[in-house]
């Protein structure tokens, strides 16, 4: 059975890490989930808790995992990412 993942919310999880991660050899990371990009930006990656995201042209995507926690894991740190931050003026 195919997992339908929310390619708009792992989207919008790559561009919060690109945004506010801490710079690794291959990308950016950030809540122990590392974003990357091939040269030519067409491909993205999401990696952590032992779980890889490719996503690809027309939001194609690849999601491996060993374990069914660790992708849960994995969904909840995007989640957490994904949520709107309410700014309480410390920063």
């Amino acid at each position: 059975m195919k997992n339908d993942l929310n390619t708009s919310q792992m989207l919008a999880a790559f561009e919060a890490i690109m945004k506010d991660g801490e710079k690794t050899e291959t990308g950016r990371r950030l809540e122990g989930i590392e974003a990357s990009t091939d040269y030519d930006g067409y491909n993205v990656y999401l990696r952590g808790n032992g779980v890889e995201l490719h996503i690809g042209f027309h939001n194609t995507y690849n999601l491996t995992y060993d374990h069914e926690h660790l992708k849960d894991k994995f969904m909840a740190k995007i989640e957490a990412l994904t949520k709107p931050q309410i700014n309480d003026g410390h920063h």
